[in-house]
Parts: structure tokens; sequence; C-alpha cells
């Protein structure tokens, strides 16, 4: 089946690399026109190099290769009015949007020296952001309107919340996602008579800059002192019921794409794990 979304128009945060991308390629493959956001630069209490300009100009240069329309610009979802403009950029542009996809996140993690504004800053992009991006999407949404959230398995693993030692940023972005879970279902439910759907997706560890990095490699490997990708790979594979490492972008992309389809279209208020049994295995699992 191909044209799944034909003639429609996604909005897409953090869109310059990673999941973000794969979603907006995803999307292209299947006939949808993008509004790429980004904020290529840098969030100081996030460690590792967030996304560039050069980033979204790539996966602009995908989309097009597909023959599809693409309107990239940068923004920061911390800020609303930055969202707004860069939406209504798009829209003069595309002329209407169908699919939200709210995906730009950070895990700011416990390095050097942890602060209480780590976990601010988690919140004001992995919660606020989320908010922000659908409050502007809204009003431009009409009757099949579909709203796609990245949320995360650790919004259901325990100790993600309120465990000292994951860090002021690593709880923030637990909590978050925890919280996107009940906003997700009343925005489902508000939403529902319009017949606009609202979903979340939750991944696991996912092949992306979020994972692969100095925090997260230290939170697998506390034994070591620099643990490379090698070291930490056995340890995430633990982590899943199947025996991988990981999923890959594209398998956080196809469930997008079932979301964003008129497939979908009585599906909402789901938390869809896409997760390789991970909370199979977590504690108050079915094993345990």
């Amino acid at each position: 089946m191909t044209g799944r979304v034909e003639g429609k128009v996604a909005f897409i945060t953090g869109a310059a690399r990673g999941q973000g991308r794969s979603h907006a390629v995803r999307l292209a493959e299947e006939g949808a026109d993008i509004i790429a956001i980004d904020i290529c630069a840098q969030i100081e209490s996030n460690p590792y190099p967030l996304a560039t300009e050069e980033d979204l100009a790539e996966t602009a240069a995908l989309v097009e290769k597909l023959g599809r329309r693409i309107v990239t610009v940068k923004a920061d979802v911390r800020d609303r009015s930055q969202l707004k403009s860069a939406l209504d950029e798009g829209l003069a542009i595309l002329g209407h949007v169908d699919i939200v996809v709210a995906n730009a996140g950070i895990l700011p993690m416990a390095m050097g020296d942890p602060h209480a504004s780590d976990f601010v800053d988690a919140v004001d992009v992995d919660l606020v952001g989320v908010m922000n991006t659908v409050a502007v999407a809204m009003p431009h949404l009409g009757r099949n309107g579909s709203v796609v959230i990245t949320g995360s398995t650790a919004a259901m693993m325990p100790n993600t919340t309120d465990n000292p030692s994951m860090g002021p940023g690593s709880a923030g972005y637990g909590w978050s996602k925890k919280i996107l879970m009940g906003y997700t279902e009343q925005l489902a439910l508000h939403l529902a008579p319009e017949f606009i759907r609202v979903n979340c997706i939750h991944p696991t560890n996912c092949n992306t800059h979020l994972l692969h990095n100095d925090g997260l490699y230290s939170m697998f490997r506390p034994d070591l002192e620099h643990p490379t990708r090698e070291d930490v790979e056995p340890a995430f594979t633990t982590f899943q019921a199947m025996p991988i490492p990981y999923v890959e972008p594209a398998d956080i992309s196809n469930a997008v794409l079932y979301f964003a389809s008129d497939e979908s279209r009585y599906v909402t208020g789901q938390q869809l794990r896409v997760d390789a049994g991970s909370l199979l295995k977590a504690p108050g699992g079915p094993s345990n």
C-alpha cells in the first residue's frame, strides 16, 4: 500500500535528525508534505550536541528527493510564539496542516555538575514543548486530524522520576514523559467530538544521538570510566525482552505513519509501546 497520507501536511518538531528526520522521510514516502522544525542550537544543560542547521538541510534534501515539498524553520519548542511563527510560515506555503508530530526532546544526563536547572530544561522541552506544539497547531486541524506525541518507556519504568542518582535532567525527562500519558488521554477525550485523534508512542532505547552519548553510556556501564558503544551494547541488549540493543528510528516512524493515516481513524487516546518487550522485563511486568 502506498499513498497512505497522500495530500496531507505534517508539522514535525525535532525534525533535523534522529526520529524526527525519520518521521519526515517516512511520511513523505507515503505522500505527505512536511513543515519541519528544529532548534538547531545547543541547550546548555544538555551535554551531547544537538542538531545543526546542516542537519535540518539534510532532512529537507531527503524529503525533496522523494518529490514532496518541505518547509524548514529554526524554532525553539519552549517558545510558543516562535512555534506559531514557524507554523504560519509553513501554512503560507503548504496551505494546511493535518498531522502533528510533537517529537522534539532532550535528555540532560547527570554529567559534570548537575543542577536543578537541568530538570527545568528537560521539562520545558519534553513536556511544555509538546503542549506548545499542540497549542499552535490545534486551531488548524480539521476532521481526521491526527496528533502523535513522542513519549518513552521511561514513563512506565520504576525509579525514572524519583531516583536521585539519575540526576535532575534525567528525572525531568522521565517525569515529563509520564505526564504526557495523561495529557494524551485528556486531549484525546476533548478533541474526539471533532474527530481529531491524539495518540502517544513510547519507544524503548532508540538508535539516535539521545542514546549514543557519554551520559547514557556511563549510566549503563558505571563500572567503566569511559565506556564505548561496544561496551554498552551488551547492557542495552539485556534491557529488552527481544535480544536487540535498541530499536531503529524507522520502527517508530512506522507507528507514526499508522496514527497519521486514516487507517487509525477511530484510534485515539492510545499509549503504544514500541519497545521490543522492555516493559515485560521491568519490575511489575508479567514475569515478576
